[in-house]
Order: C-alpha cells, then sequence, then structure tokens
C-alpha cells in the first residue's frame, strides 16, 4: 500500500455503497492524486459521536449458534476499527457505510442506564444474563469520555443482576471495583478477544484496540482479582494467524483464563468488499491465498449465512482450526471453564433494595 495513500489507525481504506441507498459517494484516485500534488487532506479523519435516543436497550438475541439471549450496546459503530467485524453492517441500517463509517461514525446512547434500569425492574423480566455488547465493543475510546458502560455496571450491580462482557480494551480494568463487587455474588463474566500475539498482525487488523501485551496483562488482572476471564481466539483467519491457535491457547492458560473459544472469519455482506480491498492493499503477496482459504471454509463463498456451520465453517481447512481449537483445550484447559452465573438474587432487589417482606 503506498503510505502516501493510507487512512492510518484505520482497518476500512475506503467506503462502500450502503445497500438501502440507491446512491454513493465515490473517492476517485484523480482526485487523491491531486490532493497528493497540492499538499491537501483528502480526509480529516476524525472520529464524530453522535447522540442517539433509542427507547429500548436490551435485545433478545434470535441466533442459535450465538449462545446468548440477551445483549445491550451502548454504542453504534466502534473506533477500534476491526477489517473483519461482523458488525459493520448494522451501520447500514442508520444510514452509514459499512466502511470508514463504521469506525468513524460512533452513535452514542447516553440513556442507556436508566433505559436499562426501568428494563430491570420490569415486573415480568426474570435475570438472565445481559452481555455487553453483542455487537460493538463496550470499551471502545468513546468510553472514555462518556462512561455508558460504567454506569450501565452501576445499574447491574445495584440491581444483583448478571451481566457478561465481550471486550478487546484494557479500559474494562477502570472498572474494576465494580467488577469485583459483581464478582462476590457470582454476578460477572469477561470475554476478552485476542486475535493474534503478533503486534505487528494486531495492527494492521485492529488498528484502534489495546496492544497485544496489555490485553493479556488485563486477563492476569481480571483473573487475580476473581473475575472469570474467557478468551476469544476470534476470528480465526486462514493464513493470517490460524498458525497461532496453540500459542494463543497456551498465553491463555497462563495469564489466568478460564477457558477460550472461537469462530472462522466469515465475510458477510459489506465485509467481504471491504476486507478485499483492505488486504489486497495492505497484504497483496498473500490477499489471493487467505482470499481462497476463507472461500474454502464457506462452501466457496467469503460469507455463509447457514446456522450450525456458519461460526466454525467446513471443509478440510475448517476441520484442521477445529481440530486445533480442540487440541488446545485438552493441552491448557482440561477440567477448567467458566460458571454459571448467578440469576437468583435479582428478583428481590427489583426495587433497588433488598425486600425484608
Amino acid at each position: 500500500m503506498n503510505p502516501k495513500t493510507v487512512i492510518k489507525g484505520r482497518g476500512a481504506q475506503r467506503n462502500v455503497k450502503n445497500r438501502f441507498f440507491e446512491l454513493s459517494h465515490e473517492t476517485r484516485t484523480d482526485f487523491l492524486e491531486y490532493c497528493h500534488k497540492e499538499g491537501e487532506t483528502p480526509d480529516n479523519n476524525k472520529t464524530l459521536y453522535l447522540e442517539t435516543f433509542p427507547k429500548t436497550i436490551v435485545n433478545k438475541i434470535e441466533s442459535p449458534d450465538v449462545g446468548l439471549a440477551f445483549s445491550m450496546n451502548a454504542y453504534q459503530g466502534c473506533e477500534h476499527g476491526c477489517i473483519y467485524c461482523y458488525a459493520r453492517n448494522s451501520h447500514e441500517y442508520w444510514g452509514f457505510s459499512a466502511g470508514l463509517d463504521f469506525e468513524r461514525r460512533i452513535l452514542v446512547k447516553k440513556e442507556a442506564p436508566k433505559l436499562l434500569e426501568a428494563y430491570l425492574k420490569k415486573k415480568s423480566w426474570k435475570a438472565q444474563t445481559i452481555v455487553m455488547s453483542g455487537n460493538t465493543d463496550c470499551y471502545q475510546p468513546a468510553e472514555k469520555e462518556f462512561e455508558i458502560t460504567r454506569n450501565c455496571l452501576k445499574v447491574f450491580l445495584k440491581y444483583k443482576h448478571p451481566v457478561s462482557i465481550i471486550t478487546k480494551n484494557a479500559l474494562i480494568l477502570r472498572d474494576l471495583d465494580l467488577l469485583k463487587a459483581l464478582a462476590e455474588d457470582n454476578l460477572i463474566a469477561v470475554n476478552i478477544s485476542i486475535t493474534s500475539l503478533a503486534e505487528e498482525t494486531r495492527r494492521i487488523l485492529e488498528p484502534r484496540t489495546a496492544t497485544v501485551k496489555k490485553r493479556l496483562e488485563t486477563v492476569k488482572k481480571l483473573s487475580d482479582n476473581g473475575i472469570p476471564v474467557n478468551v476469544m481466539l476470534a476470528p480465526i483467519i486462514p493464513a493470517i494467524n490460524s498458525h497461532e491457535i496453540l500459542p494463543l491457547a497456551k498465553a491463555a492458560a497462563h495469564y489466568g483464563a478460564c477457558s477460550i473459544g472461537h469462530t472462522i472469519v466469515r465475510l458477510n455482506g459489506a465485509i467481504g468488499e471491504i476486507f478485499t480491498d483492505w488486504i489486497t492493499k495492505t497484504m497483496p503477496d498473500r490477499a489471493a491465498k487467505v482470499l481462497h482459504q476463507i472461500e474454502s471454509c464457506h462452501g466457496g463463498s467469503l460469507n455463509d449465512s447457514r446456522y450450525g456451520t456458519r461460526m466454525h465453517g467446513e471443509g478440510k481447512i475448517a476441520e484442521q482450526i477445529n481440530m486445533m481449537v480442540r487440541l488446545a483445550r485438552q493441552k491448557y484447559f482440561k477440567g477448567k471453564g467458566m460458571p454459571k452465573l448467578n440469576t437468583k438474587l435479582h428478583e428481590p432487589f427489583k426495587d433497588g433494595q433488598l425486600k425484608l417482606f
């Protein structure tokens, strides 16, 4: 990739057409060349935070593949910029592109804690683990400014309600006080995503995430404080990080993780175009190999929407990856696992305090 045309600190290198819109915006190469010659910047590459006002915050998950029942997202869009992120497609529903817009137009739900509290107080609600976040990272850079995730954790603690967190940001340690309090009643589980042990791979795949070192240190810090951690080796991308499964699992175990999980990358919707553009520019020498191996895991397509096969793939390469993960579990996590969270404390706390009678 020409360093003069790289959009630094971003995963996607352009916007792609929104499937719901007839019109689209195109950045032409002659315009980029003109800007280069004139010493001008074609794009200021700034992140814009946009407040949105949802009526509800907790979502029921219908997919049988995910293993989650309910989730909530304090933010839509994610500045981490992971090039493979399945959530990119959801940005199209908001009128944005799944490409650069997903990383630079972040929708902020400031009312999330109030909406969560109202939901947990509903008479009809029976406690089940709610996951932060099922779509975009609840500890992405925006959380430093808005602290929505922290305030939601206060609500979960107040109502003694189980919560699970998925993140790849060390910012979660800022809220160690709340996590420890939740852990006392077995109300918290954390999933840390670690895609590679190689910092260069991490940097190009996930440009604004915490470093590999910080993520491993986060696993240890949480574990040392009695907070159960599952490490997600996700996604496994053939010919990019598929050779790291055993080293990743060994590191996760060494730093105190209770278990590991994994998925094989699938490039659904607009992500196929975004990923293909990215890898052609960043890894031109192996772009074709990577794309063909991904296709071999999904019946000849970059995407696979079939329940039961889409997460772990099929074919020889997928079988090798899944076998390696099973071996890693047997070698490093035998007899270990994540605890089932406590759903029995919430009911007496629905009014925010323990009922005596």
